[in-house]
């Protein structure tokens, strides 16, 4: 149910940031997306903490902080880079797309949009269900700085 919720959520977010006078055209996309949304889909979207962390060390995935400027201020990661939301269409050049991009934020709802679009631009994303505060939770458990390089390339 919570699931359901989430997409819905994401869908309403999606179609309310298209701009009023679209044309048809510009919604194509999301329109042959959604036709083809299916529970493989629904599993492939997202990503938890231990398999960024595992995909991380074998260097496969681009984590991207997509946070503004104001909360990246007041905490980060430094190994993540930073591409604040609203200057994610200029900058896409920035990601590598080679590997899995995993857009973070908070928690996880402007991710989900994020991946969504990404998806839309033709790049395997996920976004990450824990958002940061999980990430950072998962990071200051007794033992993680052993089990993960946060040394890794990022760009």
């Amino acid at each position: 149910m919570r699931k359901r919720k989430t997409i819905r959520i994401l869908v309403f977010l999606l179609l309310t940031a298209l701009p009023v006078h679209a044309n048809e055209s510009k919604t194509d996309a999301f329109d042959a997306y959604l036709k083809k949304f299916d529970n493989r889909e629904r599993r492939n979207m997202k990503i938890r903490v231990p398999e960024l962390i595992e995909l991380h060390r074998q260097n496969r995935v681009q984590i991207i902080d997509i946070r503004t400027a104001e909360e990246y201020s007041d905490y980060n990661l430094k190994f993540i880079k930073h591409i604040p939301v609203d200057e994610f269409p200029e900058r896409l050049g920035e990601l590598d797309r080679s590997k899995i991009i995993v857009p973070v934020c908070s928690v996880y709802v402007r991710a989900a949009i994020i991946r969504t679009y990404l998806t839309l631009k033709g790049f395997d994303a996920r976004y990450l269900m824990d958002g940061m505060a999980g990430l950072s939770r998962y990071l200051n458990r007794p033992g993680a700085s052993e089990s993960f390089n946060p040394g890794l390339s990022n760009r």
